[in-house]
């Protein structure tokens, strides 16, 4: 599926992605495209937990996950994403293991571990 991008004024830049548009900005009115990238990581490993709880009918009640990034103070880029997935109260002992190994199934970080090559071209009309 193709993904496209407009703009709308002022910083505004716009994905649209099937029925959806996914508005960004630079001057705080949305998320700024970065922040969109980095929830990617987590709302995807989300998805595959959550998944993986209600597969097995486990509780999800006060599931949640946290993100953190650790950033190269010289060039800025990150260095480390840690994600600490919060276990409902009385979560079974013997799926911990299972519910890490289910959020290291997102599709966003295997694309990470793999990164596609990039092209970008000019198309003028005639």
């Amino acid at each position: 599926m193709d993904l496209k991008v407009k703009f709308p004024g002022n910083l505004g830049v716009d994905a649209e992605y099937g029925p959806f548009t996914i508005s960004t900005n630079q001057d705080g009115t949305a998320p700024p495209p970065f922040a969109l990238f980095l929830a990617s990581i987590g709302t995807c490993a989300g998805i595959y937990v959550l998944s993986f709880c209600r597969q097995r009918g486990l509780p999800t009640e006060g599931l949640e996950i946290t993100q953190k990034m650790d950033s190269d103070p010289l060039t800025h880029m990150i260095k480390t994403v840690t994600l600490d997935i919060h276990l409902p109260e009385g979560f079974p002992e013997k799926y911990k293991e299972a519910v890490i190994r289910s959020a290291d199934q997102c599709a966003v970080k295997q694309h990470m571990m793999n990164p596609p090559k990039f092209e970008i071209n000019t198309i003028i009309p005639s």
